[in-house]
């Protein structure tokens, strides 16, 4: 009997050490810590990408952590390179809004972003703003909301391509202010900021990482910024928000979330998310995001759970705006 005891507390013992062990197993410095980025290396997400990798490395205990840009399909094809990676921490995925916009755009998906994801929070919030032409009469919102009022059925609102930030910005506002547009569909922000400004269209609603500049430098006419209060750059101050300007219950940011795939286990996520909320508190972090004109996540959409509860209410709001539109990417 006595032997049969020893035996069992040494069995439990050794199952404490292993439990232990592979505990901390996570992060090992042999391996490397992968974000894919269902974008074009340069553009605003994966710059986003490269400087969490940058603040997570010393949280994570100094692994390489490395960026796989994997685009296309309007990051569809990274986002399900994350969901069939196996769930052991190291294949991560830094994705925007898209994931919201995802199930209603494409009506036939390899995965699904609300069960086949470990949530591991929200990185952080891009404003955008919507400008116009520079050869446009309107000069400030008012005169603007006037001047699309006349101006109904000849209205052209440029986009980057089905899915992109501009492409939803659109469609919330011609539902937001009843005013069906042409949109004109690009491959990519740079052509359509360029026939913007030559006045081949008249609107735009995109990023601020995309479009400060252009207003700082006057090649276009700035009207409005999308967030609940307005900001505090230097160029974008004196911006009224759209909700202020009469928009009801507008508002748009782009946000970035970071994410695991479905099955990693839960020792590992919670390694994962206190690496995250150390690099969200990083001040070189947050000074690189303030650069690009992105407010660093502070509430609780850092914590998983609420971070999947937040994205579950973006897929409930773009989700009947989108087949509204009658649009869909595949």
């Amino acid at each position: 009997m006595k032997t049969l005891f020893k035996t069992a507390l040494l069995a439990a013992a050794a199952a404490a050490v292993f439990g232990a062990q592979a505990q901390q197993a996570f992060p090992s410095k042999d391996k490397t810590v992968t974000i894919v980025v269902p974008f074009a290396a340069g553009g605003p997400t994966d710059r986003v990408a490269r400087d969490l990798a940058e603040a997570m490395r010393k949280p994570l205990g100094g692994v390489s952590v490395v960026i796989d840009n994997a685009a296309g399909a309007g990051s569809s094809i990274g986002t399900a390179k994350v969901a069939r990676a196996a769930p052991d921490g190291y294949t991560l995925l830094l994705n925007h809004i898209a994931m919201a916009t995802m199930p209603a755009l494409y009506r036939k998906l390899p995965f699904s972003v609300p069960n086949d994801f470990e949530y591991l929070g929200v990185v952080n919030d891009v404003p955008m703003t919507l400008i116009g032409r520079p050869s446009l009469p309107a000069n400030n919102y008012k005169e603007l909301a006037t001047w699309i009022e006349q101006n109904k059925g000849k209205i052209n609102l440029g986009h980057a391509g089905l899915g992109a930030a501009s492409h939803l910005c659109g469609l919330l506002y011609q539902s937001a202010v009843k005013v069906e547009m042409t949109t004109v569909a690009y491959k990519g922000t740079a052509p359509a900021i360029t026939d913007l400004i030559g006045g081949q269209i008249d609107l735009l609603c995109d990023q601020t990482t995309n479009t400060t500049s252009q207003i700082e430098a006057k090649k276009v006419k700035s009207y409005a910024v999308t967030t609940a209060k307005r900001l505090s750059t230097p160029s974008l101050k004196d911006l009224p928000t759209l909700a202020e300007s009469g928009v009801k219950d507008f508002q748009v940011t782009i946000w970035h979330g970071l994410y695991a795939p479905k099955g990693t286990p839960a020792e590992v996520v919670k390694k994962l998310n206190d690496a995250l909320k150390a690099a969200l508190k990083d001040p070189d972090f947050i000074k690189k995001q303030e650069g690009l004109g992105a407010v660093v996540a502070a509430d609780q959409r850092v914590e998983p759970a609420e971070h999947k509860k937040f994205v579950q209410a973006e897929i409930d709001k773009w989700g009947p705006i989108i087949k509204a539109a009658g649009t869909y990417a595949d």
